[in-house]
């Protein structure tokens, strides 16, 4: 509990006598009163929001109409009488104008870094041909410096057909800068000459465990270079300055804010970072930072110096992978690809070596987490966490697989039986459902992003974005789960409809269960007395229309801790 028995003795005694003039002798914080909807005598609100359909997540109050925050947490919740007598002549008074205010969304999966890189640099997402492709790097290259590298651009190959792009493509319009661009989903990149040139790879290049090399039939190299074998190029690239860093770290952030987003689960490994933007003030996220598997002794020294962190940054988490991804043919399946009949994908992480790794991680008490995409990686990693789970004996774990895209009928009930948490990313589903059927087949897609299956099965789902892998617009997110409308166009009833689910429970895997996967429970995922008070203002109740007009629904306001980092401007 958040607050202890002598805190509401406290309370009681307080509320007999002046607590303005009581609190200071007491040392006592308003914070430290937040644990009932009460007002005590001469205390007011800081701010309150009101004219609100409130979503608060809480299952002993779902419903609210204003709130009311001290400092940064929640004081007060309820209906717009009772919130009415929190309000002083000092205190900030916002209308939600009727708009829906539900807990600040929580992003389980972000490559922070990678977003505000791409963010900042050539938008290839929705480049339709090859040609768009081509122009849109020669139109970006046009305003660098000699010498400056071409980095991000998420390119999608299957826009134009899935012809994978060339160097020959963009090396006569990109002489004079070094490109290194990743499609969507980060498990291939594409390098022009000159980067090739850059880090001294010529065409015989050995090829790379756990990754892929593309050439032509000539043994030419493409340029495409595949999950390992990425960092024969990426290596080269030039460490950008800190205040480079701490800029498209802030990039990321109010991109973030302006879609709702107010926490994250990092995969980057960059807590660094995140202490250098907090030393600028320039935190508007909160963050739980996770660090590569294999670091799990540095990261265990240094909870055990300075402790896990605090409401703002908090380590403690370790990502590791088993396998790569669908779209780039290395997500690891227990039969070939439909399309490559000799192709089952790859397996990134050898078994004994990623069972040692979580083993001793566990073992330590850390909180780990993995990706895997093919119905053999998510296989291999249930059994993993499995047996780590009997030799090191029971605890509050919370096993997570990253991304579950592709599950084995028999594996669903392992996640719940296991106690593991799915990680997924809802807008995944309606991307690669353009394509993904003629990779893996018609049986396979039937438990392909199997959210309704898992949430039947009693498993946890948190929902994230893996941006910049994919957009990290939660709204975007629920529309996607629970119409599963490919953005094609071409399944208007939903792609493997039977998955689709309610618009409540896609907001609780946004809100509650990613507080509950990032042991952050206590402190928010639900709009309650006593949590900080991070929420959002959309402009709709996403639980009153049509489904398909959720994707239309607009972030108005962004709170964190009772601050308005984003305030969506009059259009």
């Amino acid at each position: 509990m958040k607050y202890s028995l002598t805190n509401m003795a406290l309370i009681v005694l307080i509320s007999l006598f002046s607590i303005s003039i009581l609190m200071p002798v007491l040392d006592i914080s308003y914070k430290d009163l937040m644990f009932i909807n009460t007002r005590p005598d001469s205390v007011f609100a800081d701010l309150v929001v009101n004219d609100a359909i409130i979503w608060t997540g809480n299952s002993y109050q779902p419903w609210a109409e204003a709130i009311a925050v001290i400092e940064d947490t929640i004081a007060a919740i309820g209906s717009a009488k009772e919130i009415e007598e929190w309000i002083s002549e000092d205190t900030q008074l916002i209308s939600a104008e009727g708009g829906m205010i539900t807990p600040g969304f929580i992003d389980s999966h972000v490559h922070f870094l990678e977003l505000g890189n791409a963010l900042k640099s050539v938008q290839l997402r929705d480049a339709k041909t090859k040609e768009e492709f081509v122009d849109r790097i020669a139109n970006y290259a046009s305003t660098l410096k000699v010498g400056e590298w071409i980095l991000g651009g998420i390119w999608d190959h299957e826009n134009w057909g899935g012809e994978l792009p060339h160097r020959d493509w963009i090396d006569a319009v990109t002489p004079n800068n070094p490109v290194w661009i990743m499609r969507l989903d980060g498990h291939m990149s594409l390098a022009n000459s000159l980067a090739l040139r850059h880090a001294n790879i010529s065409d015989n290049v050995k090829e790379v465990a756990g990754g892929s090399i593309v050439r032509e039939k000539v043994g030419r190299l493409t340029g495409v270079f595949k999950d390992k074998a990425q960092a024969l190029i990426s290596n080269s690239i030039p460490e950008p300055s800190l205040y480079d860093r701490v800029d498209i770290i802030k990039t990321a952030m109010d991109h973030l804010a302006s879609n709702g987003v107010t926490s994250v689960t990092d995969v980057d490994g960059i807590a660094g970072l995140f202490e250098a933007a907090r030393n600028r003030h320039l935190l508007k996220t909160r963050i739980y930072a996770a660090a590569p598997l294999h670091e799990w002794e540095s990261v265990k020294a240094r909870i055990d110096e300075v402790g896990e962190g605090d409401d703002w940054i908090k380590i403690g988490a370790l990502k590791g992978f088993v396998d790569g991804s669908l779209g780039s043919h290395t997500a690891l399946f227990s039969e070939p690809y439909t399309d490559q009949p000799d192709d089952y994908g790859l397996l990134l992480t050898p078994f004994d070596s990623l069972y040692r790794m979580i083993s001793d991680a566990d073992e330590a008490g850390l909180h780990v987490m993995v990706h895997a995409i093919g119905d053999s990686a998510i296989t291999t990693l249930l059994d993993i966490y499995e047996l780590v789970a009997k030799e090191n004996g029971p605890r509050d774990r919370r096993f997570k697989i990253e991304h579950a895209q592709h599950l084995a009928a028999s594996d669903i009930a392992r996640f719940s039986e296991l106690r593991v948490i799915a990680s997924m990313q809802p807008y995944h589903a309606i991307d690669d459902g353009r394509w993904a059927e003629k990779l893996v087949g018609p049986k396979r897609i039937k438990t392909t992003y199997a959210f309704n299956s898992l949430l039947d099965a009693g498993v946890i789902i948190a929902f994230g974005s893996d941006a910049p892998v994919a957009p990290p617009t939660p709204l975007e997110g629920i529309y996607a789960a629970v119409t599963r409308q490919t953005l094609d166009g071409v399944n208007p009833k939903g792609w493997v409809p039977n998955q689709k689910i309610r618009v409540e429970e896609a907001l609780y895997a946004y809100t509650w269960a990613g507080a509950f996967a990032s042991y952050s429970l206590d402190k928010k995922g639900t709009l309650e007395v006593g949590k900080l008070a991070d929420f959002v203002v959309i402009d709709r109740d996403i639980t009153k229309i049509p489904l398909e007009d959720i994707k239309d629904a607009k972030v108005k306001r962004t709170l964190v801790g009772g601050n308005i980092v984003y305030h969506r401007l009059l259009e």
